[in-house]
C-alpha cells in the first residue's frame, strides 16, 4: 500500500460544535481498492480493511502504515474486545473471526442453525460481553457457495462465544451498527430502507422498544462522548441523540464506507472512503468499542 500525503480537502471546523476549530479533512493514505471497517485498539492505533486486496492494515498512533494480516478472509467490519482481540466479519466464507494480538485466527461463527450466513458485515462488542453483528446479503464475485440460505438479520453472540441468537428479523438490509458505552442502547442502520433504528438492550442480549432514530441509512457507524451518532454513505452525517442532523462532513470519494475515533486521545475521526484513509480532528471524542 502507498502512504498518501497530508492534504486539506475542506475547512470543516469554522462553526462546528463537534469539529475542532480550523481543522480540515486530511488524507492519511491511499492506493487501496476499497477501505472499510476501521477499529481502534486500547492504545489508539486504528486497524482497517482493504477488502478487495484481502488485508487488514494498521495506522499507528505515530503515523505509520503497516499490514497486520494478509490474507484476512476478506474481512469487512472490525471491532476490538476488552482483551485486545480483534473481531472481524470474515466475508469470504461468511464467518466471524476472533484475531488475537499476534494475528492468530479463531473461527467463532461459521453458520446459524446449520445455514450459511449471508456475509457478516459490521460488528459491535457489548461492554458487558458478547457481540452484535449485521448480516446483509451482498453477492461477492469470490464466493464459491450456493444461493442465499437465510434472511438478512441482526445477531447477538453471547459472552460464552457459543450461543448465537437472532435479535432483529424485520429489517430490509441491516448494515451499520453501534451501541452506547453503557451497553444500554443499540443503533442499527437499515441501509435497504434508508432508515436507522434504536433499540433498548436487555440483560440477556435481546432487543426491545425498536424506535425510528432517523430517516437515513448507513454503511458504517460510530458514536462520540456526547452521544452523537455518525452515519456514512455520501460523506459523514452526524445526528444528535434526539435524531436531529447537526453536521455533514463532505468526503470527495464515490462512497464513504465506515468510521471510528482513534489516536492517543480519541479526538481524531478516522474515515475509510473508497481508495483512501482520512482523518479529522474533533472537539468531541470516541468512547467504548469503536
Amino acid at each position: 500500500m502507498i502512504p498518501g500525503f497530508l492534504c486539506a480537502l475542506q475547512t470543516c471546523g469554522a462553526q462546528s460544535k463537534i469539529i475542532a476549530p480550523g481543522e480540515t479533512l486530511q488524507t492519511l493514505a491511499g492506493g487501496f481498492e476499497f477501505t472499510e471497517g476501521p477499529a481502534c485498539d486500547a492504545h489508539g492505533n486504528v486497524f482497517f480493511t482493504d477488502q478487495p486486496n484481502d488485508c487488514i492494515l494498521e495506522w499507528s498512533v505515530d503515523g505509520k502504515l503497516t499490514t497486520f494480516l494478509k490474507p484476512c478472509g476478506r474481512s469487512n467490519g472490525l471491532c476490538f474486545d476488552a482483551d485486545g482481540n480483534l473481531w472481524a466479519c470474515a466475508d469470504e466464507n461468511n464467518q466471524m473471526w476472533r484475531i488475537d494480538p499476534a494475528g492468530k485466527v479463531t473461527v467463532v461463527i461459521k453458520d446459524y442453525q446449520g445455514k450459511l450466513l449471508n456475509g457478516p458485515n459490521d460488528i459491535w462488542v457489548r461492554p458487558q460481553g458478547g457481540i452484535y453483528f449485521t448480516d446483509p446479503y451482498y453477492r461477492r464475485s469470490y464466493w464459491k457457495r450456493g444461493p442465499k440460505e437465510i434472511g438478512e438479520h441482526v445477531y447477538f453472540l453471547a459472552a460464552d462465544n457459543k450461543t448465537l441468537t437472532r435479535v432483529a428479523d424485520d429489517l430490509r438490509q441491516p448494515n451499520g451498527i453501534i451501541g452506547t458505552p453503557d451497553g444500554k442502547l443499540l443503533y442499527v442502520a437499515d441501509i435497504g430502507a434508508d432508515k436507522t433504528y434504536r433499540y433498548r438492550i436487555q440483560p440477556d442480549g435481546s432487543l426491545m422498544d425498536k424506535t425510528l432514530f432517523c430517516r437515513k441509512g448507513s454503511d458504517g457507524m460510530t458514536i462520540d462522548d456526547q452521544g452523537n451518532i455518525y452515519l456514512t454513505g455520501h460523506g459523514v452525517f452526524v445526528f444528535d441523540p434526539a435524531g436531529n442532523q447537526i453536521e455533514h462532513i463532505d468526503v470527495a470519494e464515490p462512497w464513504t464506507g465506515n468510521i471510528c475515533f482513534g489516536g492517543k486521545d480519541r479526538h481524531t475521526l478516522f474515515i475509510t472512503a473508497s481508495k483512501h484513509l482520512y482523518a479529522l480532528r474533533m472537539q468531541v471524542k470516541g468512547v467504548g468499542s469503536q
